[in-house]
């Protein structure tokens, strides 16, 4: 999944949720593309997280099963920042304000220091994972389910700010 080639470097951050993607399988030359809805003088685009692509709602490739839940991630750089920071034994607030920051709204118990030793064990999993490409090699936690953590999407007003919409 990747924006098409040929658009403008991203402005600002929240641009991701609007921009159009394109989907392109090499194994069996699947294809799909996908832009924001228009809603009156509103886009309607995409809200991250959950065990689904946010664009074309499949499941994800890289999950496993941790501490009885579903770990996930998008891709080997997520996965590496999410081991970066679950191992740190001190973190850091960023410059990002915390309630914009990726880590800030990690689930407690991914964040919980006596789950780092098996939350670490389920990120080597996935960086094994993101090594292969064979869909006999998926996980036996990449199913299709329904459980997004935020149901809402986000919406841009057209001259105006970005905002959320419940």
């Amino acid at each position: 999944m990747a924006p098409p080639p040929g658009l403008p470097e991203l402005k600002y951050f929240t641009e991701y949720a609007f921009r159009p993607r394109r989907l392109t399988c090499h194994a069996c030359g699947a294809t799909a593309s996908w832009e924001a809805r228009v809603d009156g003088a509103r886009l309607i685009g995409v809200t991250p997280g959950g065990t689904t692509d946010p664009f074309f709602r499949q499941p994800l490739w890289l999950q496993t099963r941790c501490v009885g839940r579903v770990l996930w991630a998008y891709d080997a750089e997520h996965v590496e920042a999410l081991s970066a920071y679950v191992g740190a034994r001190l973190r850091e607030r960023g410059a990002d304000r915390p309630t914009r920051a990726m880590f800030s709204r990690l689930p407690a118990w991914m964040k919980k220091a006596d789950h780092r030793a098996p939350v670490l064990a389920g990120l080597g999993t996935l960086r094994r994972l993101a090594e292969r490409s064979a869909p006999a090699d998926r996980s036996d936690a990449a199913h299709p389910r329904e459980d997004r953590p935020r149901p809402h999407r986000a919406s841009y007003f057209r001259g105006g700010p970005y905002e959320v919409q419940p």
